[in-house]
């Protein structure tokens, strides 16, 4: 039996993850058919209070996306919910956000949903993700499902006759060709004589080119690793992936297409491509799903991360007559604080991150890639219509002249936050004597603006969201300018022992 320490140790932020599978040396499977089944159970024992019914009267759904112990964890979890008695919907091959649907959507109207998937992350990993009719979990419950699980031993006797299948992803589809007709006028075909391709990685996208784009009337020939294979041979399905983006890129121009769409494993996320192969990704996404709505939301606020680019904020704010609030790194903060602008009357339509985690109002604050791919094919359809292309809606947009990313580890030290927080803290004060200005409002770590002498940019130094590192994210106006930054940072941030900054001398 897997110890209450063993269990607490597959927190991850607001999901659950786990080593799932053996195959990468030195990786030992902690997440196991056990761990699934009572996590499964903590969930139940979770949603009894959260909607004050019992185990009898509730409704759960599961998917997951491909990976090679989908059906493994499935069945695990699935034992632990009908040997509770609560209703099951088998999902089976689905994504992230069709999972969230499964509540909203009358046709499966579940209480909760568990999402088996860890993302893009190596073939050999696994995760859960718990959804309620408030959305994603967050956090601090993902810690008391766990504390639930570890006062619950495995759960046996599997009910079948509580297990309903549902092709839930049929539905979902429907629903994102429902809103697709409704917005270019209804007709049968709207996407007639638009050629697009999909890249799903693998992953659980493919569904995108046969069940959206293709009954609508797209030529979706050319769109490329759609067969579900939790190997993901082809490359890694991460919009963020350098493989992955020339992928998408070469099919595009390959196959002549007028877009191209690339999804992550559980298509939370997506990037594009336009016909040209200008990828529409980080700041350029953001830009444009932004003026894709600023129509709709005039001076409303787009709330991002934390380390987009100056030339992003000056396209929202001076081009689009909108409002910029950089927050916080991770998805869950992002769409939590644009969640709490809107309860506060404060009109914020997108919270979106630089990794293609976008998540609109309109869509209940879901991170949803496939939504976000259907607001770029609407707009692409429009822009046809008007004899234009979609790149027109940016084409104001500047970008920075060098980018810099690079992580400093911390090693050796039991509390590795307190240790980065005290980085942190003399960091600012060494800034502060050496009269470097400092960005404010930040809304972690701390970011530094440098201007003159061919840097014009700034370098944002914070902790990492789980892992025991400092990221540093330099931008410069200047080619040459990381450079002149990081030599910068590096005299204020010596002589602690205990924060490997050797990265710094790769930019």
């Amino acid at each position: 039996m897997l110890s209450d320490k063993e269990i607490m140790r597959l927190a991850n932020g607001s999901d659950i993850r786990g080593i799932a599978v053996e195959g990468v040396e030195g990786e030992k499977v902690n997440l196991t058919t056990e761990a699934a089944n009572r996590i499964a159970a903590g969930f139940v024992k979770f949603l009894t209070l959260h909607y004050e019914k019992s185990p009898s009267e509730l409704k759960v759904a599961v998917g997951h996306d491909s990976r090679l112990t989908a059906d493994l964890l499935k069945n695990a979890v699935i034992e632990a919910l009908t040997a509770m008695g609560v209703k099951t919907l088998d999902c089976g091959l689905a994504s992230t956000p069709a999972m969230f649907m499964s509540i909203v959507l009358p046709e499966t109207n579940a209480d909760g949903s568990i999402m088996i998937t860890a993302s893009h992350l190596p073939f050999n990993r696994n995760g859960l993700k718990f959804f309620t009719k408030l959305g994603g979990v967050e956090h601090e419950n993902i810690m008391t499902i766990l504390k639930n699980a570890c006062k619950i031993e495995e759960v046996k006797g599997n009910n079948p006759a509580l297990v309903q299948k549902v092709d839930l992803v049929d539905t979902y589809s429907a629903n994102l060709r429902k809103k697709i007709c409704k917005k270019l006028g209804d007709v049968d075909k709207p996407l007639s004589g638009m050629h697009i391709v999909v890249d799903a990685g693998n992953g659980a996208g493919g569904f995108f080119a046969a069940k959206v784009l293709e009954p609508l009337g797209a030529d979706i020939s050319g769109s490329q690793f759609l067969e579900p294979d939790g190997h993901f041979p082809n490359h890694i399905p991460n919009p963020e992936d350098r493989t992955a983006m020339a992928a998408i890129q070469k099919a595009v121009l390959d196959n002549h297409a007028d877009l191209g769409l690339i999804f992550d494993t559980d298509v939370d996320r997506m990037s594009a491509v336009l016909s040209d192969g200008e990828e529409i990704c980080r700041n350029a996404l953001i830009a444009m799903i932004a003026a894709i709505l600023a129509p709709d939301y005039p001076y409303s606020t787009i709330v991002t991360d934390s380390v987009t680019s100056d030339e992003l904020t000056t396209f929202l704010e001076s081009d689009l007559k909108l409002h910029h609030l950089r927050y916080m790194r991770g998805y869950r903060n992002v769409i939590n604080k644009c969640i709490e602008l809107n309860l506060a009357g404060i009109t914020a339509p997108l919270a979106i991150e630089t990794s293609g985690h976008g998540a609109l109002r309109e869509n209940y604050y879901l991170d949803d890639g496939a939504y976000l791919a259907v607001k770029l094919i609407i707009a692409a359809a429009n822009a046809r219509k008007a004899g234009k292309d979609l790149s027109h809606l940016i084409d104001k947009l500047q970008y920075p002249a060098e980018t810099a990313e690079c992580r400093f580890k911390i090693v050796g030290v039991e509390n590795f936050r307190a240790y980065g927080s005290k980085v942190l803290e003399d960091f600012q004060s060494r800034a502060i004597d050496r009269e470097i200005e400092i960005a404010e409002p930040s809304f972690e770590g701390v970011r530094l603006i440098f201007k003159g002498d061919g840097k014009d940019g700034w370098a944002l130094l914070r902790m990492s969201l789980h892992d025991p590192n400092m990221p540093l994210n330099i931008e410069s106006k200047h080619k040459g300018g990381t450079k002149k930054i990081a030599a910068e940072v590096k005299a204020l941030i010596k002589g602690f022992d205990n924060l490997d900054i050797s990265a710094l001398d790769n930019i």
